[in-house]
């Protein structure tokens, strides 16, 4: 089941990033920043069941980040910008 969770998770972070190199995705857009937090969280969950504590330090570290990017956002839209 781990290896379900890891592919997922990285499955949605290296989508984002393709996404964003060929300029599909904006690196502050909704889609991103939540593929990134979502593929981050999985991966950082996978690390903790497995005791990898460099690889959870690496994901937990993107998933804040990704995280920091989605709270700013919410701070600096108006409504109509959330749909």
């Amino acid at each position: 089941m781990v290896h379900w969770i890891q592919i997922g998770g990285a499955l949605l972070v290296l989508a984002a990033f393709v996404l964003g190199q060929i300029e599909l995705l904006a690196a502050d857009g909704w889609a991103y920043l939540s593929a990134n937090f979502l593929g981050a969280a999985l991966l950082a969950a996978s690390a903790v069941l497995g005791a990898q504590w460099g690889f959870l330090l690496l994901e937990g570290c993107w998933a804040f980040a990704s995280l920091y990017g989605i709270c700013r956002k919410l701070q600096n839209c108006s409504p109509a910008e959330a749909e």
